[in-house]
């Protein structure tokens, strides 16, 4: 007889940060995953609840709270990922969950009513606690983890270029990830080159290009190690942030990095690189032209796998879930 706890697994969309959680919980427990949006994944979810002991969920959503309700109703426990959007209201861009008044009331609910609530930043601890107007005693900061061995720095840096990485797949998403200020800064260093990746034509059109900037709206993933191991500055501009995954792995292929005092950008770099204001344009040049001098930065590197590892947040999540599930 199997006496691992059961897990029931669930996300609306898959990303590779997702995806490593996945593959971990199916390492050391019975997992059943469901991908899935629309009226239908709520019965998926009360007929896998059946033979689950706990609920994994990235983001929350309404998808994530409704089921902390049905887990509730079947005395079973319950855990949320938040990582960013899911706790972000800014109505003056319509970006963030908690923009709409009845898809904040019911995360609310599952925020509150969750066994555990998994922040990957302390910064969104807070949003969190803010929004959905409570203690925030089930709030526990685990960060994503990161493969050292996966990304990997080059032996030398042979090109002088800045790298950004960011996946705007719509105009929000533009101004959320600081496309603005992106372009902002490369016009001011005409001289330099920047490198956008995952901005497709359909947003591309909207904005003035600035000469100096190359884009391409994706690139599969070992062309993107390859892109880190050339690049000496990555550049994060973003507006809002929780913990930029491509931050962390460009920071790991020793690229000297750069970014807004956002979310968990300030959390990752630490004192290995520059984190400077939000269009804070004389700043932002200051930075990039010192990390461009740099060949190597290995401090960045030894942060991110010190504090990021993998290996810890496979601890922590395994250490949460047992505490979860103890005595069963």
């Amino acid at each position: 007889m199997n006496n691992k706890p059961k897990i029931l697994f669930t996300a609306t969309f898959n990303t590779p940060f997702i995806t490593n959680d996945l593959r971990f919980l199916q390492k050391h427990y019975v997992v059943t995953d469901i991908f899935s949006s629309g009226v239908k994944t709520l019965f998926w979810y009360n007929a896998a609840l059946k033979k689950s002991d706990i609920t994994f969920s990235w983001f929350a959503s309404v998808y994530s709270s409704l089921l902390v309700w049905l887990a509730k109703q079947r005395k079973k426990k319950s855990i949320i990922v938040i990582g960013g959007v899911d706790v972000a209201r800014l109505p003056s861009i319509k970006y963030g969950i908690w923009t709409s008044w009845w898809k904040s009331k019911i995360v609310r609910y599952g925020l509150r009513n969750a066994d555990a609530v998994l922040a990957v930043d302390e910064s969104l601890k807070n949003d969190a606690i803010r929004l959905a107007e409570y203690s925030g005693k089930n709030i526990n900061v685990i960060p994503t983890g990161y493969d050292h061995t996966k990304w990997v720095p080059s032996s030398e840096k042979k090109h002088d270029f800045v790298l950004t990485v960011a996946n705007c797949f719509d105009m929000i998403r533009a101004k959320i990830k600081g496309i603005h200020f992106l372009f902002d800064v490369a016009t001011a260093m005409p001289n330099v080159k920047f490198i956008l990746i995952g901005m497709p034509p359909q947003v591309k059109k909207h904005f003035s290009i600035p000469n100096n900037v190359t884009i391409y709206p994706f690139i599969e993933q070992l062309e993107l190690l390859t892109l880190y191991q050339q690049a000496k500055v990555y550049f994060q501009p973003s507006f809002r942030e929780g913990l930029p995954n491509t931050l962390c792995e460009a920071m790991l292929c020793e690229c000297y990095p750069v970014g807004t005092n956002v979310g968990g950008i300030p959390t990752a770099i630490g004192n290995t690189g520059s984190v400077i204001n939000y269009d804070d344009l004389e700043n932002a040049q200051k930075s990039i032209t010192y990390g461009l001098q740099k060949d190597h930065c290995p401090d960045a590197r030894e942060r991110i796998m010190m504090q990021f590892s993998q290996q810890q947040r496979e601890e922590k999540l395994r250490a949460l879930i047992e505490s979860l599930t103890n005595g069963k």
